[in-house]
């Protein structure tokens, strides 16, 4: 046994929890069919190769990784990096989900450790991972900052956080069943959510923590810049190389001048961050 398998030891936080693990099961049958749909394997498919090129720009060897998927849901994401060799947890708030996520990569002859648990207290060690991934979590999370402090918390020097969530700038979203949802004012917003957690669940998907917070990719830069880690957006990680001349030419004006960056930001439904932890000097 190694000792990352000694120190990540397979322990449910629900005998101890201050947290309600039990989900909807409208919710959970939701989920179930959407993680295994072609768009969301693609998706992170995508995020997996992004993160990788990253860790290649800094000197990875192909070595196997340890990877956290925090929200990990049914397992998806968690079971493409198993699936490349990389020793994987994932951890997520619902035991349904995670008795799914479970079912799943037993099926598919995976070594996967799944933990119930919360994002605000993960039970792991310190700079245990080199992958970091929270993906549509951060908005579903009341202390977002503790998340992120967590994160950073189980993340070694030069590992990858990536983190997509919802963007307060862009009118598209799919959290609320409402149109045009990011751009209501925030008392509007709460009202919202009291319904959806209330007499109207249908309004979040049955989703147990509805979204609360609507974020930007400048707030969360600054909020991880100042804790040590290098940001890239969804721009800085295109991979040009896949585009068309004219796509890619657009692309590149738009890393350069800030204003068509922004407006790069509006266009685009959720905020997406990779961002690097540097080592303390």
């Amino acid at each position: 046994m190694s000792a990352f398998e000694r120190r990540q030891q397979p322990a449910d936080q629900a005998a101890e929890h201050r947290f309600d693990d039990q989900t909807d099961p409208r919710f959970v049958a939701y989920y179930a069919r959407a993680s295994l749909s072609p768009a969301t394997r693609e998706r992170f498919t995508i995020v997996q190769r992004k993160v990788l090129s990253l860790l290649r720009a800094r000197g990875y060897d192909g070595r196997p990784l340890r990877v956290c998927d925090i929200g990990c849901g049914a397992g998806t994401q968690a079971r493409l990096w198993a699936e490349k060799g990389h020793r994987v947890c994932g951890i997520d708030v619902s035991r349904p989900l995670i008795e799914l996520a479970r079912q799943r990569a037993a099926e598919a002859s995976l070594c996967i450790r799944f933990d119930i648990g919360t994002a605000t207290a993960l039970p792991y060690a310190d700079r245990s991972f080199d992958v970091c991934l929270l993906p549509e979590l951060l908005e579903h999370v009341p202390d977002w900052q503790a998340c992120l402090h967590e994160a950073a918390r189980v993340l070694d020097y030069g590992g990858v956080l990536y983190l997509s969530t919802t963007n307060a700038l862009c009118p598209m979203q799919q959290e609320f069943n409402l149109p045009l949802y990011s751009w209501y004012p925030p008392f509007v917003k709460r009202r919202c959510e009291r319904l959806a957690m209330t007499t109207r669940p249908a309004l979040a998907n049955y989703a147990k923590y509805p979204a609360v917070h609507w974020f930007t990719w400048y707030t969360l830069r600054d909020f991880l810049t100042q804790r040590g880690f290098e940001c890239f957006d969804r721009l800085d990680m295109v991979e040009t190389d896949r585009l068309g001349v004219v796509l890619r030419l657009l692309v590149q004006a738009a890393r350069v001048l800030a204003p068509l960056r922004f407006c790069a930001h509006v266009a685009t439904e959720g905020t997406t961050v990779f961002a690097i932890k540097r080592a303390v000097s």
